[in-house]
């Protein structure tokens, strides 16, 4: 079933109203008609089961609400990815799959190994571009919040950030013992929040390591094998998915 976002404020009574792109999207991409059905997330944990009653050329649609509901596809917690900046295009890869497994806030972050360098003029675009990215993997999976892309930040500027977090994880391919890593991962209780530092393709220097540890954070391993930064995120993400789950 498709899935769209609006704002709490296009709720009139029984009635939702869309407007904009998505308009066109619904009914010339789509090719929805009056009477289909769909589900619209107002963004802040609600979620409408609705009918297409009509639309008002390509300007707006109207639906008929015939259930409401909390939405029931988050995390009992919020996860927060502490990205270090990727080549390439693999960032938007990276926040397509961590929205898409349940990621509430994707930070990325200048560190040192970082080979990408954004200036300010391509830094608001490029935050434009993750953000429309992380709004359409949110629509895909269902989600009941589209998570938020924050622009670049620096290391320190990180740190400070995860310092106001319940938890946070600091997988380090020098960690080891693994059943120090699920003693960790199994302590965390829902509605904890939780943080996860995640490297660039070079890893992090042994001075952001121990800057982090320094701060709190928990250092854990990933396992035997060495995993590209692309992975490592999703791998920690999936494992917290599995656990905070609900039932």
């Amino acid at each position: 079933m498709q899935n769209f976002f609006i704002t709490p404020s296009q709720v009139e009574g029984n009635q939702i109203y869309i407007e904009g792109s998505d308009v066109n999207h619904m009914k010339n991409v789509l090719r929805m008609h009056t009477g289909e059905r769909l589900m619209v997330s107002d963004g802040n944990n609600r979620r409408y089961f609705c009918e297409i009653a009509g639309y008002d050329g390509n300007l707006k649609a109207e639906l008929n609400i015939i259930e409401e509901r909390p939405a029931d596809t988050e995390l009992a917690s919020r996860i927060y990815l502490f990205q270090g900046l990727p080549k390439q295009e693999k960032m938007e890869w990276i926040i397509q799959k961590c929205v898409e497994l349940g990621i509430y806030e994707v930070i990325p972050v200048a560190m040192k190994r970082c080979v990408v360098k954004l200036d300010k003029k391509k830094v608001r675009k490029k935050t434009e571009r993750w953000q429309q990215i992380a709004e359409s993997a949110a629509k895909q999976a269902g989600r009941g919040i589209i998570p938020k892309v924050t622009a670049p930040v620096s290391y320190q500027e990180a740190l400070a950030q995860a310092g106001g977090l319940d938890v946070v994880l600091f997988p380090y391919e020098l960690a080891e013992g693994m059943a120090d890593t699920k003693r960790i991962i199994e302590s965390i209780e829902p509605g904890q929040s939780v943080g996860i530092f995640i490297g660039p393709e070079g890893g992090f220097e042994k001075e952001e390591a121990e800057l982090a540890l320094k701060a709190g954070a928990e250092e854990i391993t990933l396992g035997r094998r060495i995993l590209r930064t692309e992975t490592a995120g999703l791998s920690i993400l999936s494992v917290l998915m599995f656990h905070l789950e609900r039932e």
